[in-house]
């Protein structure tokens, strides 16, 4: 399989797709990383830990319309060419 654009994409649309679809009762509480369990005293440095887990929750605010269109754009798409 030739690594193309359409290849670079479907590979994003499922990473969104996978950060989307994360629990963070189930899933990400278990791991220790819910956003409730992360919490930092005032003016202390944001860590790596807290960055990733806004960096997903921003994800997961912003991209879930968007990504129900792209969806069903490649779903078309695949159906149509194959």
């Amino acid at each position: 399989m030739a690594f193309t654009l359409w290849s670079l994409f479907e590979a994003t649309l499922l990473c969104l797709n996978a950060i989307c679809i994360l629990n963070e009762e189930r899933f990400l509480s278990g791991v220790g990383w819910a956003s409730w369990q992360n919490v930092q005293g005032f003016g202390e440095p944001p860590t790596v830990k807290t960055k990733v887990l806004h960096l997903v929750t921003s994800i997961r605010t912003v991209v879930r319309v968007p990504l129900i269109f792209l969806n069903i754009v490649t779903i078309i798409v695949k159906l149509v060419l194959g």
